[in-house]
Protein backbone atom coordinates (compact mmCIF):
# COMPACT_ATOMS: atom_id res chain seq x y z
CA UNK A 1 0.00 0.00 0.00
CA UNK A 2 3.02 2.53 0.69
CA UNK A 3 4.80 1.18 -2.67
CA UNK A 4 1.33 2.15 -4.65
CA UNK A 5 1.02 5.46 -2.70
CA UNK A 6 4.75 6.27 -3.57
CA UNK A 7 4.26 5.39 -6.99
CA UNK A 8 1.17 7.76 -7.81
CA UNK A 9 2.90 10.66 -5.98
CA UNK A 10 5.94 10.04 -8.44
CA UNK A 11 3.81 9.83 -11.34
CA UNK A 12 1.30 12.70 -10.17
CA UNK A 13 5.03 14.84 -9.44
CA UNK A 14 6.29 13.58 -13.06
CA UNK A 15 2.92 14.43 -14.84
CA UNK A 16 3.18 18.18 -13.15
CA UNK A 17 7.28 18.53 -14.08
CA UNK A 18 6.30 17.42 -17.71
CA UNK A 19 3.37 19.95 -18.03
CA UNK A 20 5.84 22.42 -16.57
CA UNK A 21 8.55 22.10 -18.88
CA UNK A 22 6.04 22.04 -21.98
CA UNK A 23 4.52 25.13 -21.00
CA UNK A 24 8.18 26.72 -20.23
CA UNK A 25 9.33 25.95 -23.83
CA UNK A 26 6.28 26.70 -25.38
CA UNK A 27 6.78 30.21 -23.93
CA UNK A 28 9.69 30.33 -26.22
CA UNK A 29 9.21 27.85 -28.93
CA UNK A 30 5.79 27.13 -31.11
CA UNK A 31 4.33 23.48 -30.73
CA UNK A 32 6.23 22.04 -33.70
CA UNK A 33 9.33 23.08 -32.64
CA UNK A 34 9.11 21.43 -29.30
CA UNK A 35 10.09 17.65 -29.16
CA UNK A 36 9.32 15.03 -26.91
CA UNK A 37 13.48 15.00 -25.72
CA UNK A 38 13.47 18.46 -25.35
CA UNK A 39 10.46 17.83 -22.76
CA UNK A 40 11.92 15.15 -21.07
CA UNK A 41 15.27 16.76 -20.82
CA UNK A 42 13.16 19.93 -19.45
CA UNK A 43 11.28 17.78 -16.65
CA UNK A 44 14.24 15.83 -15.36
CA UNK A 45 12.52 12.82 -17.13
CA UNK A 46 13.27 10.00 -19.50
CA UNK A 47 11.50 10.31 -22.62
CA UNK A 48 9.72 7.06 -22.23
CA UNK A 49 8.36 8.64 -19.01
CA UNK A 50 7.00 11.03 -21.12
CA UNK A 51 5.63 9.05 -24.23
CA UNK A 52 4.15 6.77 -21.43
CA UNK A 53 2.00 9.59 -20.06
CA UNK A 54 0.69 11.27 -22.86
CA UNK A 55 1.32 8.59 -26.07
CA UNK A 56 2.26 11.52 -28.50
CA UNK A 57 3.61 15.26 -28.79
CA UNK A 58 -0.04 15.97 -29.57
CA UNK A 59 -1.29 14.22 -26.65
CA UNK A 60 0.92 16.09 -24.29
CA UNK A 61 -0.09 19.65 -26.07
CA UNK A 62 -3.84 18.42 -25.55
CA UNK A 63 -2.86 17.61 -21.65
CA UNK A 64 -1.31 21.04 -21.42
CA UNK A 65 -4.51 23.21 -22.96
CA UNK A 66 -6.83 21.06 -21.09
CA UNK A 67 -5.38 21.74 -17.69
CA UNK A 68 -4.77 25.20 -18.24
CA UNK A 69 -8.05 25.25 -19.44
CA UNK A 70 -10.16 23.49 -16.94
CA UNK A 71 -8.78 25.62 -14.26
CA UNK A 72 -10.10 28.47 -16.46
CA UNK A 73 -13.35 27.28 -16.15
CA UNK A 74 -13.22 26.97 -12.99
CA UNK A 75 -12.67 30.59 -12.27
CA UNK A 76 -15.08 31.57 -14.55
CA UNK A 77 -17.89 29.19 -12.70
CA UNK A 78 -16.88 30.16 -9.00
CA UNK A 79 -13.86 32.47 -8.80
CA UNK A 80 -13.79 35.68 -7.35
CA UNK A 81 -15.31 38.58 -9.84
CA UNK A 82 -14.85 39.86 -12.31
CA UNK A 83 -13.80 36.58 -13.90
CA UNK A 84 -15.79 35.13 -11.82
CA UNK A 85 -19.67 35.52 -10.90
CA UNK A 86 -21.29 38.76 -9.55
CA UNK A 87 -19.49 41.25 -11.88
CA UNK A 88 -21.53 42.97 -15.18
CA UNK A 89 -20.69 41.59 -18.48
CA UNK A 90 -18.38 44.25 -19.95
CA UNK A 91 -16.25 43.49 -16.86
CA UNK A 92 -16.24 40.04 -17.02
CA UNK A 93 -15.91 39.87 -20.29
CA UNK A 94 -12.50 41.60 -20.29
CA UNK A 95 -11.08 39.81 -17.19
CA UNK A 96 -11.85 36.75 -19.23
CA UNK A 97 -10.29 38.19 -22.13
CA UNK A 98 -7.62 39.15 -20.83
CA UNK A 99 -6.90 35.12 -19.21
CA UNK A 100 -6.99 33.82 -22.41
CA UNK A 101 -4.27 35.92 -23.56
CA UNK A 102 -2.18 35.01 -20.66
CA UNK A 103 -2.87 31.43 -21.52
CA UNK A 104 -1.90 31.74 -25.06
CA UNK A 105 0.96 34.40 -24.34
CA UNK A 106 2.30 31.11 -21.95
CA UNK A 107 1.70 28.84 -24.50
CA UNK A 108 2.33 30.59 -27.92
CA UNK A 109 0.63 28.79 -31.30
CA UNK A 110 -0.91 25.88 -28.92
CA UNK A 111 -4.78 26.91 -29.28
CA UNK A 112 -3.95 27.20 -33.32
CA UNK A 113 -2.17 23.70 -33.53
CA UNK A 114 -4.92 21.83 -31.27
CA UNK A 115 -6.95 23.66 -33.73
CA UNK A 116 -5.57 22.02 -36.67
CA UNK A 117 -5.77 19.39 -34.84
CA UNK A 118 -9.20 18.58 -34.22
CA UNK A 119 -10.17 19.38 -38.21
CA UNK A 120 -8.14 15.94 -39.09
CA UNK A 121 -9.05 12.76 -38.08
CA UNK A 122 -10.32 12.11 -35.03
CA UNK A 123 -8.07 11.06 -32.17
CA UNK A 124 -8.99 9.55 -28.81
CA UNK A 125 -8.21 12.62 -26.48
CA UNK A 126 -11.09 14.27 -28.22
CA UNK A 127 -13.20 10.72 -28.13
CA UNK A 128 -15.76 12.12 -25.16
CA UNK A 129 -16.45 15.42 -27.09
CA UNK A 130 -16.76 13.88 -30.83
CA UNK A 131 -20.19 13.84 -30.82
CA UNK A 132 -20.78 17.29 -30.69
CA UNK A 133 -17.47 18.61 -32.71
CA UNK A 134 -17.78 20.95 -35.74
CA UNK A 135 -14.77 21.64 -38.24
CA UNK A 136 -12.73 23.60 -36.55
CA UNK A 137 -14.14 23.00 -32.82
CA UNK A 138 -12.31 21.36 -29.82
CA UNK A 139 -13.43 21.81 -26.03
CA UNK A 140 -11.04 24.39 -25.38
CA UNK A 141 -12.49 26.57 -28.12
CA UNK A 142 -16.05 25.86 -27.60
CA UNK A 143 -15.61 27.10 -23.90
CA UNK A 144 -14.10 29.96 -24.75
CA UNK A 145 -15.91 30.61 -27.57
CA UNK A 146 -19.45 29.64 -25.53
CA UNK A 147 -18.20 32.16 -22.83
CA UNK A 148 -17.56 34.93 -24.84
CA UNK A 149 -20.38 35.29 -26.77
CA UNK A 150 -22.78 34.59 -24.01
CA UNK A 151 -21.17 37.33 -22.18
CA UNK A 152 -21.36 39.83 -25.39
CA UNK A 153 -25.39 38.36 -25.24
CA UNK A 154 -25.85 39.32 -22.02
CA UNK A 155 -24.54 43.36 -22.42
CA UNK A 156 -25.94 43.52 -25.92
CA UNK A 157 -28.85 41.05 -27.15
CA UNK A 158 -29.33 43.13 -30.40
CA UNK A 159 -25.60 41.91 -31.38
CA UNK A 160 -24.53 38.42 -33.32
CA UNK A 161 -22.60 37.74 -30.08
CA UNK A 162 -21.93 34.37 -31.43
CA UNK A 163 -19.73 35.69 -34.86
CA UNK A 164 -18.61 38.32 -32.84
CA UNK A 165 -16.86 35.99 -30.22
CA UNK A 166 -15.63 33.97 -33.29
CA UNK A 167 -14.14 37.37 -34.80
CA UNK A 168 -12.03 38.46 -30.59
CA UNK A 169 -10.78 34.27 -30.63
CA UNK A 170 -9.84 33.87 -34.24
CA UNK A 171 -7.17 36.67 -33.74
CA UNK A 172 -5.40 34.89 -31.43
CA UNK A 173 -4.88 32.26 -33.95
CA UNK A 174 -3.56 34.38 -36.61
CA UNK A 175 0.06 34.64 -37.93
CA UNK A 176 0.93 38.56 -36.93
CA UNK A 177 -0.33 37.90 -33.56
CA UNK A 178 1.68 34.54 -33.01
CA UNK A 179 4.63 36.86 -33.58
CA UNK A 180 3.64 39.87 -31.12
CA UNK A 181 3.61 36.99 -28.62
CA UNK A 182 6.93 35.63 -29.75
CA UNK A 183 8.13 39.12 -29.05
CA UNK A 184 6.43 39.12 -25.59
CA UNK A 185 3.88 41.73 -25.61
CA UNK A 186 1.09 39.74 -25.01
CA UNK A 187 0.07 43.12 -23.05
CA UNK A 188 -0.20 44.52 -26.17
CA UNK A 189 -2.50 42.42 -27.22
CA UNK A 190 -4.88 42.02 -23.88
CA UNK A 191 -5.22 45.87 -24.20
CA UNK A 192 -6.23 45.48 -28.40
CA UNK A 193 -8.51 42.95 -27.24
CA UNK A 194 -10.53 45.05 -24.82
CA UNK A 195 -10.61 48.00 -27.32
CA UNK A 196 -12.24 45.63 -29.50
CA UNK A 197 -13.97 44.79 -27.56
CA UNK A 198 -15.34 47.46 -25.64
CA UNK A 199 -16.06 48.79 -29.63
CA UNK A 200 -18.38 46.08 -29.90
CA UNK A 201 -20.39 46.64 -26.56
CA UNK A 202 -20.97 50.24 -26.45
CA UNK A 203 -24.43 51.04 -26.89
CA UNK A 204 -25.64 52.52 -30.09
CA UNK A 205 -26.17 56.79 -29.66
Amino acid sequence: MIEERRERADAARNRRAILRATEDLLARHRPEQISMEQVAAAAGVGKGTVFHRFGSRMGLMVALMQERAYALEEAVASGPPPLGPGAPPEERLMAFLDAIVDVVGRNKGLLAALGHAATAAPRPEWKEHDEHRGEGDHPVYRFWHGHTSALIAARRPDLDGELLAHILLGSLQSEPVLRLLERGEAPRLAASLRVTAAGMLEAPA
